[in-house]
């Protein structure tokens, strides 16, 4: 008799949001423009929005730029795995979605305070601020533990503006 593991029960995008949130890089793979829609991966700094929204500062010089202008559709991996002696035993997270440039300075303050050292070319006119539109993650939360889940359920529900105290000036310091 072959016994199996129970299905893992967890919470799973809550799991992959603490990967996500505990990771400054991901590897991000697009399709190559130029190749035939070859897989490119690449490695990239990633900061989170309030809702786990991927956030990315990127050259347009950079082929995966070049690359994600010309097909938005794209892939982003969170590696959680630091430091285990079994990398294979680790949690990582594979986010699938779309990505398109923005321009919001709440936003690129968000990756800015993950990523100080950014600053020294985010006004660069090359670079741009990208979001990852999740529309379906993979999370291996180690053995057994693997599940899809649709990208709505990866973001947290946005939640209700407040007031800010009078006089306060930094809308971003919570």
């Amino acid at each position: 008799m072959v016994e199996t593991a129970a299905p893992w029960q967890g919470e799973y995008p809550a799991t992959a949001r603490a990967v996500m949130r505990a990771s400054a890089q991901g590897s991000l793979a697009t399709a190559q423009r130029d190749g035939d829609g070859w897989p490119y991966p690449s490695l990239v700094l990633v900061a989170l929005d309030l809702d786990a929204t991927p956030l990315l500062l990127i050259s347009g010089l950079a082929d995966h730029t070049r690359n994600m202008s010309a097909d938005p559709r794209c892939g982003l991996l969170f590696d959680g795995t630091a430091g285990l002696e079994d990398p294979l035993t680790g949690p990582r997270v594979s986010v699938l979605g779309r990505a398109e440039r923005v321009r919001d300075e709440r936003l690129t303050a968000r990756f800015l305070a993950r990523h100080p050292a950014a600053g020294m070319y985010a006004g660069f006119g090359d670079f741009g601020l990208w979001r990852l539109l999740p529309e379906r993650a993979h999370l291996v939360a180690g053995f057994g533990r693997i599940r899809w889940f649709p990208g709505t359920d990866l973001l947290l529900p946005p939640r209700p503006a407040r007031r800010w105290p009078r006089g306060r000036r930094t809308w971003w310091a919570t």
